[in-house]
Order: C-alpha cells, then structure tokens, then sequence
C-alpha cells in the first residue's frame, strides 16, 4: 500500500504541471486580457489627459496620451507606448511567455500565488476569506445528499419494480432535468419575496446585524440563510446518489451470498443490513470525499452568484470576468492539487472499507 500511495503522489507532479501548462497555453490566446481590461477602465473613467489609477501591485500609474500608433491589445489607439509598457510591467507582461510561466510554477510550489491585480490582497489570503463559505455550502449539501439518497436508495432496491420506486424514478428523472440554478431561482421566486412569499433572506451567509445577536440567535439565522442555496444545490446532487446506491444494492442482492443467508433463514432484515449493507455501500462510502468536491468546487459557482454569498465561486467568477490571473490561476493550482488529494483518499477509503481490495496487487 505504502509503495502504491508513493507512485501516486510521484504521478501527481506531471499531472498537476500538465494542467497548468494547458490552462496557461489557452490563456495566453484568450482576448480581453488584464493589459486590455486596464486600458478601458481608464480610457472609460478618464476625463483629462491625465487620471490616476492604482495597479494591481499597488502602484499608481498616469493615464497619458501619445502618438498614435498600431499595438497589439485593443482600445490603446492614441495612448502612449511607453504607457503600455508600463501597464505590460506591473502585471509582468513584459517577460516572455515561458519565463512567466516557469517564474508562477516556482512560485506555486512555495504556495506564493501572488497579489490580485483588481481585488488588492494576496492570493491565498482571498482563498482563505471566501473558503468558510464554500465549505458549509458544500458540507451541509453534502450530509444532506447522503441522508436521503442512502435511505432511499435501498427503499428503491428492495422495492424495484413497485410502485414506490417508479414514483421516485419520476422525481429523481425532474430533479435531474432542472439544473440547480433554475431551482434556485424558482426557490427566490416563490419563497424570497420575489413574487410570491417572503419566507427566507435573499442576500448573505447572515444577516447585517449577526454580530449582535445571541448565539442561538447566530445559529437560527445562519441556518435560515442557507435553507434555500443549500435546498438548490440538494435537488441537483442526490438523484446520482440515490441511483447508484439502488444498483449498488441490487447487485449485491443477486449475489449467490444472499441466497444462501436466506437459505439459512435469516430475515430479510439481518441479510439487508448484516451481509449486503456492507459490500453495497463499499462504493458509495468511498466516493464520498470525490463527492464532496465536486459539490463545494463545481455546484456552489452559480447558487454563490444567484444568492449573493461571497465565496470561492463568486471569487472564481468575478476573477475569471477582470482577467485576475493570478486568482485564477491560484484557485485551479489549489483545487487541482485537492482534486487529485481526495481521488487518493477515496481510494484509501476503498481500502479500509473493503481490506480484500488490493491496488499493488491490481497493477502488477
């Protein structure tokens, strides 16, 4: 196992690189880039020849006309080229491509990603603020989705065929159908003042006046916050859940095992939950870190924006929009690197979970 987990952490290396080389290759052709979004917030807010503006990097820098003359990022007609260069210096854009990359992945491995050119402040320091709310979107959405997809995924697989599972189906099919975000809006709609009741705050992880409040009052209104962003990002994760834990079952229960406990006349009971419960959720427990993930860096991004709550997904996107490389780039290193963590650890898991697994003696 030890000799295993070494060449997993070793492939990590060339898998992380790959990424970030791949992600900064397309970059480098995308238009709209920092150089060019600071030239038209300049060019937009200017009112003279003249107007100051702070850099990312904290410096300020004069807006100043020159001689005309062709460049290679749009809206610079009539500005002066040392001005450009100006701007190409304090976002590091005056450094060939392959020397800018080499210099940010010498820097990632020390986790220094640097300052952010439109937020102000460091990197990591940003990742930290916004990562308490990702992480109880993604832990409550999480535990929710294992207690109803689990309990009703074995109610399918004992019921297969029934009634009960065809109407389930019916509602994991619609549950699948809407995106997330949809129900989130249909969720404001409905229940947030938007046209009908106004049942539950729209805006924010708690209200303005939390920090008054008693601490029971604290945990009310911070749970009454995320009853709706949590409920959205619920109805669009445990429809997969729940159909790999009945097939999980299902499979499990036409194992010859199973007719032989029945044989043995063990109730239905002591054979579900004594012999199948444990090789059924084998995958199911051991996919939970994946899933985890996937719910806090991927489902959060649009239920983060509809319901104003600002966390890594609203940091990622407004990021993605003002060309904050740095962020950007800082985010994908850190979730790549968790990403490739948690695939680990959900193999660990597979292992303590079901000692017969063996992933040395799968790959010799």
């Amino acid at each position: 196992m030890i000799a295993y987990l070494i060449r997993r952490m070793l492939l990590m290396i060339p898998t992380l690189f790959g990424i970030m080389l791949i992600n900064f290759i397309i970059v480098q052709f995308a238009p709209g880039g920092p150089v060019e979004q600071t030239i038209a917030q300049l060019k937009g807010t200017a009112v003279s020849a003249t107007s100051n503006i702070t850099g990312g990097a904290g410096e300020t820098i004069q807006l100043a006309k020159g001689p005309t003359g062709d460049s290679a990022y749009r809206g610079a007609r009539g500005l002066d080229p040392r001005f450009i260069k100006e701007i190409e210096r304090m976002y590091g854009f005056d450094k060939p491509a392959p020397e800018r990359f080499w210099l940010m992945i010498k820097n990632y491995l020390a986790f220094d990603f640097g300052q952010s050119w439109f937020k102000g402040g460091t990197v990591l320091g940003l990742i930290a603020e916004k990562m308490p709310v990702s992480i109880s979107l993604g832990l409550w959405t999480t535990l929710l989705v294992y207690l109803i997809s689990i309990p009703l995924g074995i109610a399918k697989a004992v019921r297969d065929g029934s009634q009960f599972d065809i109407g389930t189906s019916t509602v994991l099919i619609i549950g699948v159908a809407i995106p997330s975000f949809l129900f989130a809006i249909l969720l404001v709609v409905v229940f947030a003042g938007g046209s009908y009741l106004d049942w539950f705050p729209l805006r924010g992880l708690v209200s303005d006046n939390w920090h008054q409040l008693s601490l029971w009052s604290k945990i009310t209104d911070y749970l009454w916050h995320m009853v709706l962003p949590v409920t959205a990002m619920v109805i669009g994760s445990f429809a997969g859940l729940t159909m790999l834990t009945k097939n999980s079952f299902i499979d499990q229960i036409n194992q010859q095992y199973v007719v032989t406990a029945r044989a043995k006349g063990l109730t239905e009971n002591r054979v579900l939950y004594g012999h199948v419960f444990r090789n059924a959720m084998l995958i199911v427990i051991a996919g939970f870190p994946g899933t985890f993930v996937a719910i806090l860096f991927t489902s959060s991004l649009l239920i983060e924006i509809i319901f104003s709550l600002d966390g890594l997904g609203l940091l990622s996107y407004e990021a993605t929009l003002n060309r904050d490389y740095p962020i950007v780039f800082g985010t994908l290193y850190m979730f790549t690197l968790i990403g490739m963590f948690t695939q680990l650890i959900g193999d660990i898991t597979y292992m303590l979970v079901d000692p017969r697994i063996d992933f040395e003696a799968r790959e010799t």
